[in-house]
């Protein structure tokens, strides 16, 4: 079976999402644009991905609890869990990694933290656009002993990616997948031999912005339409 997908959207839980980016508005968008599975991926955070997840079921739309973390080294990678569980004690982790610091919504935007209705229940007040103490390899191994997916970001990036910081993705890792957000881009890194050919490369958005969402481009073939399915197949 054939999925259209985008496997990296932000809400108005990262500083840097517009205020727009609601449960309902997404999972909407998402619809309106042909999308089969999306992913909720905030900067460190999971914090947004229950109630997305609720508004999916509504909308009919399967979402994917996620988050895109930063590691000590500067790589964005995005990890994907089979239910929410997983994902809260991946957080968890994570933000015992994270510098004690607050947020400072007048610099750096809000963190709002909605329910499945869109009304707004909270404020993380954390500094979440920031590097965790995990490193690229130690975060990794904790999305895989928690069965998910850990898909280094952008690759394609000059900035953030796993490619430009540290120079080449460790082939000692557990990583079957790869993103990037533009394909001839990705070309170039392919004809260089930067980046082996053998990884499953799917391109996704990194939507701050609900016109940001992807079209029906980037898809994967699964047996059926299951969280467990898409994590197995990246």
């Amino acid at each position: 079976m054939k999925i259209y997908i985008d496997l990296h959207i932000h809400t108005a839980l990262s500083p840097c999402g517009d205020r727009d980016m609601t449960p309902n508005n997404i999972v909407n968008m998402a619809k309106l644009k042909g999308l089969d599975a999306i992913a909720i991926t905030d900067h460190n955070s999971c914090e947004n991905a229950a109630a997305c997840i609720k508004a999916g079921k509504v909308a009919g739309i399967l979402v994917i609890p996620g988050m895109e973390i930063q590691t000590k080294e500067d790589v964005h990678s995005v990890c994907l869990f089979r239910d929410i569980e997983s994902a809260i004690n991946f957080q968890n982790l994570v933000y015992n990694s994270l510098p004690q610091l607050k947020n400072k919504p007048d610099i750096f935007g809000e963190q709002i933290l909605y329910d499945y209705s869109d009304n707004i229940v909270g404020i993380n007040e954390r500094f979440l656009l920031t590097s965790s103490n995990l490193s690229f390899n130690e975060a990794c191994n904790l999305v895989k002993k928690l069965n998910g997916a850990f898909i280094p970001a952008h690759i394609d990036r000059n900035s953030f990616s796993v490619i430009f910081n540290l120079g080449f993705i460790p082939d000692n890792l557990p990583i079957k997948t790869v993103e990037y957000r533009n394909y001839e881009d990705l070309k170039k890194m392919k004809d260089s031999k930067i980046v082996k050919p053998d990884y499953r490369f799917i391109k996704s958005s990194d939507a701050h912005y609900l016109w940001d969402i992807l079209e029906r481009e980037s898809f994967i073939d699964v047996d059926e339409l299951t969280v467990s399915n898409i994590i197995d197949v990246l």
